[in-house]
């Protein structure tokens, strides 16, 4: 969405009603005051002479306002339309996230996106009010708050862990964006909440807020029947795992808490936070708009033929789990394929074993290199050899190039190159594609557990053209409502074991 696209009447009704589901997705500058502000702000209403209403954060800071430090429009959940929309200014949004600029310089950037600075730039400024230093300036701004406020790190440490280039650009940039001085903004959060920061001993602990409602026992389930030993554990309703970042690796720990997830992140190198974070929000899809989604695939299910099916299939706030790699997740779907979960994480330990990196912890191994495999995969794997070489010709197409898996991809790209690789069928791209992009509106059709939840609840899956672009969403409904009744059709059995390989 860009400036010209934001419709004045409705963000102005959203303010009003100080409606949380838009936090995130504008934001409201006030001319006489220079501050702009999440829509929910409890502060009291601008009039509507004196508000314009801009996509980002980093529109705002560009246009010379400063963050409100009362209702901190930097810490609302991410904007879903970066998964909604496949256009450039959304692909740049996600890489910019996962720290690509901080890394590699706007050539980078556009490199990875295929287009010229010059180009890139233009875009961006055109569709969301900044460029894209702008638009990494104010993520880096973002994670220095969060930082400022929640935990004990020096503000040296901080400034490091946030991408900045020196301190002083990092004093002067949250004097920009908050108005105040590092010290102070610690100072009045200490005030506001009390000196009760954690120590951080190696660990920081950050909360992740998202929209409510979210189907806590979604996720949990998904999580937990994909725990691959010795790379993940699930235990007490904690997620850990060891992930290899651009420049070490983590281990993480995930709790679902009413209106946030904990997380848990003992970083190798601080550099990586914000990329960390990137990549947990994207797993737990905790930028989705569930309202929004909810009452779109309500709609679609009360046109049916059958009465009381919305009520029967939708569980409030469902989510499309992500993805914290690329390249591990094409490779474990590939390994789960045709096999049980139970059996998929047996290999996925084995392999795991065998070619991880080791580190310390309960999750004691990162998933193998592409590398690695490339070269020993078909002395670990095991099942059918075609399976194995398919495997491990995946690895070697990652390893050489020649396959490109990150969120800046159009999913028309990436499903084609997928299908290219040996022993990749449509479910499998598909399935990829979904997880990878967070692309919201792909329906797991040929999946046998996706057509057994359509045949309880009467959904023909040759017409699902009412619920674009959330049939992602569906797809997990359907697999849910499948999977909590097992034995209600004779072939259950089989595609439970085939829905259930998903990584």
């Amino acid at each position: 969405m860009s400036a010209n696209d934001l419709d004045f009447e409705r963000c102005y009704r959203a303010v009003t009603t100080r409606d949380a589901r838009f936090d995130g997705q504008f934001f409201t500058a006030v001319r006489t005051t220079g501050i702009y502000c999440r829509p929910s702000c409890p502060a009291i209403t601008p009039k509507p002479a004196n508000v314009t209403f801009l996509p980002t954060a980093a529109a705002a800071q560009q246009g010379g306002y400063r963050a409100c430090r009362r209702c901190l429009p930097d810490a609302a959940p991410g904007s879903p339309l970066w998964n909604t929309r496949a256009d450039l200014a959304a692909r740049a949004m996600r890489l910019i996230a996962d720290g690509v600029i901080e890394r590699g310089g706007v050539p980078a950037l556009a490199d990875t996106l295929g287009y010229s600075q010059r180009q890139l730039t233009r875009v961006l400024t055109s569709e969301l009010g900044a460029g894209p230093l702008a638009l990494a300036r104010a993520h880096r701004a973002h994670t220095a708050r969060l930082l400022i406020q929640t935990t004990r790190l020096t503000m040296s440490d901080i400034a490091f862990a946030a991408g900045f280039a020196s301190i002083r650009q990092f004093n002067d940039t949250v004097r920009e964006v908050f108005a105040v001085s590092p010290t102070t903004l610690r100072e009045e959060s200490r005030r506001r909440n009390g000196d009760t920061l954690p120590a951080t001993n190696g660990v920081l602990t950050l909360r992740l807020p998202y929209r409510e409602p979210l189907d806590r026992s979604w996720l949990e389930w998904f999580l937990s029947a994909h725990a691959a030993p010795g790379l993940e554990t699930w235990e007490d309703g904690v997620f850990t795992r060891a992930l290899r970042t651009p420049h070490g690796h983590t281990t993480i720990g995930l709790s679902v808490q009413p209106g946030h997830v904990r997380a848990s992140l003992a970083l190798h190198d601080m550099r990586d936070l914000a990329p960390t974070v990137a990549r947990l929000r994207h797993l737990l899809d905790l930028d989705a708009d569930p309202v929004g989604i909810d009452e779109a695939l309500s709609t679609g299910l009360e046109s049916t033929h059958r009465e009381g099916i919305a009520g029967a299939v939708l569980a409030p706030g469902i989510r499309v789990p992500g993805c914290l790699d690329g390249p591990e997740l094409l490779l474990r779907t590939m390994i789960g394929q045709q096999i049980s979960v139970a059996a998929a994480n047996t290999h996925v330990a084995r392999l795991v074993q065998a070619l991880g990196e080791p580190v310390d912890g309960a999750a004691h191994h990162l998933f193998p290199t592409t590398e690695a495999i490339a070269e020993h995969g078909a002395e670990v794997l095991t099942g059918p050899a075609r399976r194995v070489e398919a495997i491990v010709g995946a690895a070697r197409a990652l390893a050489g190039g020649d396959l490109v898996l990150h969120s800046g991809r159009t999913a028309a790209d990436l499903r084609r190159d997928l299908l290219a690789l040996d022993g990749v069928g449509p479910w499998t791209a598909d399935y990829v594609t979904m997880r990878l992009l967070a692309d919201p509106d792909i329906l797991l059709h040929t999946d046998l557990v996706v057509r057994r939840g359509a045949s309880l609840l009467g959904v023909d899956l040759a017409d699902t053209a009412r619920w674009a672009p959330w049939r992602s969403y569906l797809t997990m409904h359907l697999w849910k409502h499948a999977l909590a009744n097992p034995t209600s059709v004779p072939d259950g059995a089989a595609g439970a074991r085939k829905a259930r390989t998903a990584p």
